[in-house]
């Protein structure tokens, strides 16, 4: 939200089916061109990003994309990001692992407004 009420809308794609995450958070911290490291889950899942498991770094291969807003419930890492992506044509779907997925430039601009505190609130459609 801009201070005159007003709101701007970003294309993103959300937590594919059994992933979806919806509820209030607060952004804990800020990162350019962040390390992405798998979750332990996701690994069981997709055997091939075990490579990563001690953590890909930040650039165009990542698939945190240029900048991510990690997001915090009660002062904890909630393991959710914003965060920009290496795949734009699935922005608008359902594709993540829970994740709000970005164009790079969009995540780019949001990162720019957002600064650690800012509430973010999450919510699914039907809801």
């Amino acid at each position: 939200m801009l201070e005159d009420k007003q709101a701007i809308r970003f294309g993103c794609a959300v937590g594919r089916d059994g992933f979806r995450w919806a509820g209030l958070a607060d952004v804990g911290r800020r990162v350019m061109w962040p390390r992405w490291t798998p979750p332990k889950q996701m690994i069981a899942r997709s055997p091939d990003k075990a490579k990563w498991a001690n953590g890909m770094p930040g650039g165009p291969e990542n698939p945190l994309g240029a900048r991510a807003l990690y997001l915090y419930q009660n002062g904890s890492d909630t393991l959710y990001r914003i965060h920009g992506t290496n795949e734009p044509m699935s922005i608008g779907k359902n594709a993540s692992s829970g994740c709000i997925r970005m164009i790079n430039q969009d995540a780019v601009e949001l990162y720019q407004r957002a600064p650690v505190g800012s509430r973010v609130i999450v919510m699914v459609e039907g809801r």
